[in-house]
């Protein structure tokens, strides 16, 4: 498996001869301080839970996406209510 995040571009992800192109929502960073491990972090709670690639490359978009739209490295809200209310449980 390769997963490749692309900034605004998106999140590539590849197992095998499969692939997945994950569109994320583009913001105006304010501090990417963490944005890795964030993504790091939905990216591999979602493959824990059994989520399909591209619901675990969304879940680490959401993640990263968070942290970066403001200062310091950890996110600010509960990433659990944003995935909720975006019907990711």
């Amino acid at each position: 498996m390769v997963v490749c995040t692309r900034s605004a571009e998106g999140v590539s992800v590849c197992q095998g001869e499969s692939r997945w192109d994950v569109p994320v929502v583009p913001l105006k960073p304010v501090d990417a301080t963490g944005a890795g491990d964030q993504f790091a972090a939905g990216f591999l709670y979602g493959l824990v839970k059994g989520f399909d690639m591209e619901t675990c490359g969304k879940i680490g978009g959401i993640a990263a996406g968070e942290v970066i739209a403001h200062i310091g490295p950890r996110p600010a809200v509960s990433i659990a209510e944003i995935l909720t209310a975006q019907g990711i449980g």
